[in-house]
């Protein structure tokens, strides 16, 4: 499936469950592991597990298996890792505390870290 596609499939199956502030990350200049972040809130515990449950079943549905899964049942911050996207589903509280949308936009790109490196 196409980036763009898995991307709509994603927001798709959080905003049927009515996940709250759904941001996109690009990451692709910034690391090689994956190329969009999305993080999203879910209202409570239940709903943050609902929320990567959907985008879980979504994805199996248009046969793609995802590659991880962190977080369970009951947890405030559940993580689906789909390769070309990885999604973070989490409580308010806790997406404020770890602040990821601010973490990604002040790192330096894996190639600024090389060319740091390599000129010590």
């Amino acid at each position: 499936m196409h980036n763009d596609s898995l991307k709509t499939l994603v927001v798709d199956a959080l905003e049927d469950l009515k996940a709250k502030d759904v941001a996109l990350l690009d990451v692709s200049r910034l690391t090689s592991v994956t190329d969009l972040m999305v993080v999203a809130s879910g209202t409570s515990t239940r709903h943050v597990t609902a929320l990567a449950d959907s985008v879980i079943e979504k994805a199996k549905a248009n046969d793609i298996q995802p590659l991880g899964v962190e977080g369970q049942s009951g947890s405030d911050w559940v993580l689906v890792d789909l390769g070309d996207i990885v999604v973070h589903v989490m409580l308010p509280e806790t997406r404020q505390l770890y602040d990821l949308e601010r973490l990604w936009a002040d790192l330096p790109s894996d190639s600024e870290l090389q060319q740091g490196h390599s000129g010590a």
